[in-house]
């Protein structure tokens, strides 16, 4: 696999344009950090999901132009879609989990700030925040070979989750209390039931869980899954649950 930068653009590829790479902090990595000139190439991901080796043509502070050299044939995506519905947790620790995360093939993130959630999203800070994490997402997406760039929101209760249940085909809550039961099987067969292009909502809890009061509000929507034998830290068990369904659907294929 070619060693190259790679990078987003939000536009379709199409073979007779011209394209111009305008992110501020791509511009910089490109010519400051990677110490590119006119003549070098880069590979770039478009909004259709092509993907291209391109020629850089020109470089300004502005923009820099390129245009496609080779179409490359890749697919990185894990076959289902995946929104990891997570508890707020401490700063540092959702940062790595949206980090890793995307790596691993999350398609979505909504963090939402449930009754047992230590951490609290004022709101005067929601923007900055959700900038910060879409900027780790885009670059564990690069590095990652990804071929979208997943998106976040926040929500300030589980509630609002519950108002886009139809948008899902299966909704999974992963519950520690199962855990404990021993309950180990119905995770496996529920993901052994996901199609190629299933939409999957998967809502962890926050370092406290969930309160009995969201564990009822999903009870008549949701499977209630273990995942595995051990109690996760509310950072892992997303990674945890998208491993495995990597695992299934792709390595088992």
């Amino acid at each position: 696999m070619n060693k190259l930068q790679r990078y987003f653009i939000d536009q379709n590829a199409d073979e007779d344009q011209r394209f111009f790479i305008t992110n501020k902090e791509d511009i910089h990595h490109i010519t400051n950090v990677m110490r590119n000139s006119v003549g070098n190439e880069v590979i770039v991901t478009f909004k259709n999901k092509e993907v291209y080796t391109t020629e850089i043509t020109q470089i300004t502070p502005q923009e820099i132009e390129l245009k496609l050299i080779q179409k490359l044939d890749i697919n990185t995506e894990l076959p289902v879609h995946v929104t990891i519905c997570s508890g707020l947790i401490k700063s540092d620790k959702y940062e790595w989990m949206i980090q890793k995360a995307t790596e691993m093939g999350a398609s979505e993130f909504i963090a939402v700030e449930m009754d047992r959630s230590v951490a609290k999203l004022p709101p005067n800070k929601t923007q900055k925040k959700l900038e910060r994490w879409q900027k780790i997402i885009k670059e564990a997406a690069e590095q990652s070979y990804r071929l979208i760039v997943p998106n976040i929101k926040f929500e300030s209760n589980l509630n609002k989750i519950y108002d886009t249940i139809s948008h899902y085909d299966y909704i999974l809550l992963a519950y520690e209390d199962e855990a404990k039961r021993g309950e180990i099987s119905l995770f496996k067969d529920t993901l052994r039931q996901f199609k190629t292009n299933d939409r999957i909502l998967i809502i962890f809890g926050p370092e406290g869980g969930f309160s009995e009061k969201e564990i009822a509000s999903f009870k008549d929507v949701s499977t209630n899954v273990g995942l595995g034998p051990r109690i996760l830290r509310a950072e892992t068990a997303p990674l945890y649950a998208l491993s495995a369904i990597s695992f299934e659907k792709e390595l088992m294929g």
